[in-house]
């Protein structure tokens, strides 16, 4: 049984209030909140294992460097890779898809060849091949997107060239809540010779991630969105291709041997991982990867997934309401096709900025604006929205807040 009482207990920020009014959170695209469990055990470390890894033979280092590196194999099983040399801790999802854009580009590309990227990017997957582009005269092109907010696979195929040398794009649109058919897309660039690199920040927080089954090339998640620490994010690539590309940065734990002549580079995964990591950090994020399948998967989406149709059915109620990405049948509230728990909408003629400036006084976080995706704001013709993205805490008293939120918002006007 899904004891929601319970799961939000663990997190005590949701009992808290904003301007007098209870606190409805739904902001958790950006960030999540985290359990107790996780500040417990980073703040156990600090205070009693405190010590910088893999360099020291005293004790307190090699019991640092133990918990940091459990932490990596907790990655790897999460995500179901073959080894824990697949496993490169980075600062993020976007430091990730940087580390790939850099390496990949420098060593595996030249000018004319391009990179096929999705309307419904999040900037950190445009930009960094943009820079690239700018350096070395590659070439970024992106795939259009239905009006409902979906890929289609031809138009894939006629996009697809022999100067097409890489594909990268969002698991899951943090927009749209559009969940891509990567797999199919993986298979499609394969038959082609083209790795792929899936931008995986609002799918690992919400659904069960297998990457050989997936057989992505890459693949980037970040800590912070599924409940743990911020500045810890995972780049998972497969052992071929991480031996092929260069270092992104230099410094200390990527080395091999240094001189003035030249220098060599660690064994895999260090060769990407320069300077102190993060390693107290690794280990609430392996600490909320505990807490999640604690829970699991199942019940995770089987709750957010209800609450996403229950959001999307009470939105509808509102006069005016425009929602965006994959719609809601009026005749059996089903989706038109797979979901995840983001809903974005606008209100009429009234500015995003203002329903989420009102809303706020009310006690109720929303994102509003481009969301980091102003390509796609263009796509849809619009400057930004209003967007309520759920986590295994929301409730759909939450929902009903929002709602009748709205509803006053929209009278005031």
């Amino acid at each position: 049984m899904y004891d929601i009482n319970k799961i939000r207990e663990d997190f005590p920020i949701l009992a808290r209030e904003v301007y007098g009014k209870p606190l409805v959170y739904l902001d958790n695209a950006a960030t999540t909140q985290k359990p107790l469990c996780v500040l417990d055990a980073m703040r156990d470390e600090y205070l009693n294992v405190n010590a910088n890894v893999h360099r020291g033979v005293h004790y307190l280092s090699q019991q640092a460097t133990d918990l940091h590196e459990a932490a990596r194999e907790k990655v790897r099983q999460f995500i179901h890779a073959r080894k824990t040399e697949e496993i490169v801790f980075t600062r993020g999802t976007t430091e990730a898809i940087n580390l790939v854009a850099s390496s990949f580009c420098e060593s595996q590309m030249q000018a004319g060849d391009e990179i096929l990227v999705t309307e419904m990017e999040h900037h950190s997957n445009i930009v960094p091949w943009q820079l690239q582009a700018m350096k070395r005269g590659i070439i970024v092109k992106h795939l259009p997107i239905t009006d409902d907010g979906q890929l289609e696979l031809s138009s894939l195929i006629s996009h697809l060239s022999s100067k097409t040398k890489f594909i990268s794009l969002a698991h899951v649109s943090n927009v749209l809540g559009t969940v891509n058919p990567v797999k199919e897309i993986i298979q499609l660039a394969h038959e082609h010779g083209i790795p792929v690199l899936v931008d995986g920040a609002q799918s690992a927080p919400h659904m069960m991630i297998d990457v050989q089954d997936l057989d992505c090339d890459f693949f980037a998640f970040s800590g912070h969105k599924m409940y743990g620490p911020t500045g810890i994010g995972v780049l998972y690539g497969k052992e071929e291709w991480l031996e092929k590309l260069p270092p992104y940065q230099g410094g200390g734990e990527m080395i091999d041997k240094v001189t003035w002549e030249k220098t060599t580079f660690e064994r895999l995964p260090f060769k990407f991982e320069a300077g102190t990591p993060d390693f107290v950090a690794t280990h609430g994020l392996a600490t909320a990867i505990d807490y999640i399948q604690s829970i699991g998967f199942d019940a995770i989406q089987q709750h957010e997934q209800e609450l996403t149709r229950y959001c999307m059915q009470q939105l509808l109620t509102i006069p005016d309401i425009h929602i965006y990405g994959p719609q809601l049948s009026t005749v059996n509230c089903q989706l038109s096709t797979e979901r995840d728990a983001v809903v974005s909408f606008n209100l009429g003629t009234i500015h995003h900025l203002d329903v989420g400036t009102l809303l706020d006084r009310l006690g109720i976080a929303v994102r509003t604006g481009h969301h980091c995706a102003q390509p796609l704001m263009d796509r849809l013709g619009i400057s930004g929205t209003v967007r309520a993205s759920f986590a295994l805490y929301n409730t759909k008293e939450e929902v009903d807040a929002l709602v009748a939120g709205l509803d006053r918002v929209r009278k005031m006007f």
